[in-house]
């Protein structure tokens, strides 16, 4: 794709849909292109004032959907040469509920998925709470090191009902679990590959905390430096089947929340 060809693409005529802003149009429009590879990644855009007249809209109206590209992670600005495609592009929304390998993963980009524990213990208050499990009832404990390019980006903690519980759930669950255990993959993703089964997300809380000695040692990282922590259920036809929590460094990078809600803590 050369430069001419993206030139040519953002001078297309703009199409709204009623009601639509225009800043919205203006970010579609260049949301697509960078998608479908019309303005490469690592690329610098057009300047405001260029792009409004390929648009034919205002500067200030560019000037926003910009903002909003950045937000998302599409774009980034370099104080004193201009806006780039982001190197590496934020994963597309999606109605499914995808594993957390595949939101880090990128074209060209190495991840790897290390096992550190596998254990089966009584149910905690955590699990109880949100996935459902009586009191010291059985459940399977996973931690594993999520790796992009050797660099360790995420500590994930996954927690399953046992077995017998499992296999009310879905069969296929119980069968398979041993062998997804083993994997080098998160339990979320072997498991919906092995065993056919989809997960359907719930709830998703998120929290500011510090990494701490056992989590920045695997991460790299000092104790008192910032980290995310993600906490997220999932069921299986209705039924509390998962739980998540992810530990990821604050310094990693764009991370967009879809279909949340907020909940005053007092």
């Amino acid at each position: 794709m050369t430069s001419a060809d993206a030139d040519a693409y953002l001078a297309e005529p703009l199409l709204t849909s009623p009601g639509q802003p225009l800043r919205v149009a203006v970010y579609t429009r260049i949301s697509r292109g960078i998608r479908a590879g019309m303005l490469r990644t690592g690329t610098l855009l057009p300047r405001e004032t260029e792009l409004g007249v390929s648009l034919g809209v205002s500067r200030t109206v560019v000037r926003e959907a910009l903002m909003l590209l950045e937000e998302d992670g599409l774009i980034v600005t370099r104080r004193g040469i201009g806006r780039f495609v982001a190197d590496a592009l934020p994963p597309e929304q999606t109605d499914g509920f995808v594993p957390l390998e595949h939101l880090f993963a990128d074209e060209g980009v190495s991840i790897e998925v290390r096992r550190i524990e596998l254990s089966s213990q009584g149910a905690t208050d955590l699990v109880t709470d949100l996935i459902g499990l009586a009191p010291d009832e059985e459940m399977w404990f996973r931690e594993c090191e999520i790796s992009r390019d050797g660099q360790p980006v995420a500590l994930v903690q996954e927690y399953l009902p046992g077995e017998a519980a499992l296999r009310r759930i879905a069969p296929a669950l119980a069968r398979e679990f041993a062998a997804a255990a083993d994997d080098a993959a998160t339990l979320l993703a072997s498991l919906m590959e092995r065993a056919g089964v989809e997960f359907e997300a719930g709830g998703c809380q998120i929290a500011a905390t510090l990494a701490g000695q056992t989590r920045g040692r695997h991460l790299g990282m000092s104790a008192g430096d910032p980290l995310l922590v993600l906490t997220q259920a999932a069921s299986v036809n209705g039924t509390p089947a998962y739980l998540c929590k992810c530990a990821i460094p604050a310094s990693f990078g764009h991370l967009v929340v879809d279909r949340w809600s907020l909940t005053r803590v007092r």
